[in-house]
């Protein structure tokens, strides 16, 4: 049976610590963590607390399945499922798994992206907080620079270039920084705001409370970076939390879901039937410049993509009805 409390001084890790222990030295994200741990639980319920080491290929299976057929997860959690048990038995049992390699993912479905007209993009925008707002603010430069929601969540104030009309986006998805306009509708506003949050760090200041989180070592090899103006988050929360893994005490980046709550509420006010979400607004930067006329390799810079695959799913646009093709019924005098 796995027990999985938090040890006790002089008892060997629990094995979910192992699991948190391996996840933290290699740099992963607290959400992979907290994902990862989650999944890792759930295995081992399943199959009645027996230990990852007593079960195989059957065992995971099983587990996948029951997902897939009980649960109805979405074949993205189901394939999160098993990259959390692919880091349990590889990088923290050390186990090696010819059988796992033959478990078959889910086939994520093929989608075409939800995209806004310009008229509706507008729209939804002048309706967020108002038209006003940190919400408003972050949204328009969701449409504005095709960020994505976390990415525009974690900006700090030193990769906002205003002399050379540019964002660095560091270490995007797939741990990739790139580069990204920023637009001129957005000079003022996002001056005047970071007045307003200059005066916020200053309080936190003399509070000593103005440390924020640095990622991986940064904040050994730089100790008053930590405090530092540049480092500071360009959008904050209201309030301070306590860091999970350090057990510190700062102010964060201001929670996603509001800014998620804030768009649903707009999309609702605006009269859209379309299922638009903050995600959307990057769609709609794509297709937006696309149909401008833009090339797709520029396209790809911007978001970030790997493979031009993947931003070719913007191109379905492009063509006005089905690939462009004239309906036979349109033909009918």
């Amino acid at each position: 049976m796995v027990e999985a409390d938090t040890p006790r001084p002089g008892n060997p890790p629990k094995l979910l610590d192992q699991v948190r222990e391996r996840i933290r030295v290699k740099h992963y994200s607290i959400r992979t963590e907290t994902q990862y741990v989650h999944w890792i639980k759930r295995f081992i319920f399943f199959h009645g607390k027996r230990h990852p080491r007593e079960m195989g290929a059957a065992e995971v299976e099983a587990f996948l399945t029951h997902l897939a057929v009980e649960g109805g997860v979405a074949a993205a959690t189901q394939n999160q499922a098993l990259s959390a048990l692919l880091f349990l038995y590889r990088d923290v049992l050390g186990v090696a798994l010819p059988w796992l390699d033959n478990v078959t993912r889910a086939k994520k479905p093929q989608r075409l992206p939800t995209v806004l007209t310009p008229g509706e993009v507008k729209s939804v925008l002048d309706r967020i907080a108002g038209g006003d707002g940190v919400y408003a603010l972050m949204a328009r430069l969701l449409y504005g620079t095709g960020m994505r929601l976390m990415e525009c969540v974690r900006l700090r104030v030193k990769d906002v270039e205003f002399t050379r009309r540019e964002i660095l986006i560091r270490d995007g998805k797939g741990g990739k920084d790139r580069v990204t306009m920023l637009p001129e509708a957005m000079l003022q506003p996002l001056v005047a705001h970071l007045e307003r949050r200059r005066r916020l760090y200053d309080d936190d200041r003399a509070d000593g409370k103005a440390e924020v989180w640095l990622p991986d070592a940064l904040a050994k090899m730089y100790p008053t970076a930590p405090t530092e103006w540049g480092w500071q988050y360009v959008f904050c929360s209201g309030s301070y939390s306590v860091d999970p893994r350090s057990g510190r005490e700062r102010r964060h980046h201001v929670d996603e879901k509001l800014l998620q709550r804030a768009m649903k509420k707009a999309v609702a006010a605006a009269g859209l039937v379309k299922p638009a979400t903050p995600h959307t607004l990057r769609h709609s930067f794509a297709t937006h410049l696309l149909q401008s006329g833009y090339d797709i390799r520029t396209v790809q810079e911007l978001l970030g993509h790997s493979d031009v695959a993947t931003t070719m799913i913007y191109t379905h646009v492009l063509n006005k009805g089905g690939r462009g093709v004239v309906s036979p019924l349109d033909g009918l005098a």
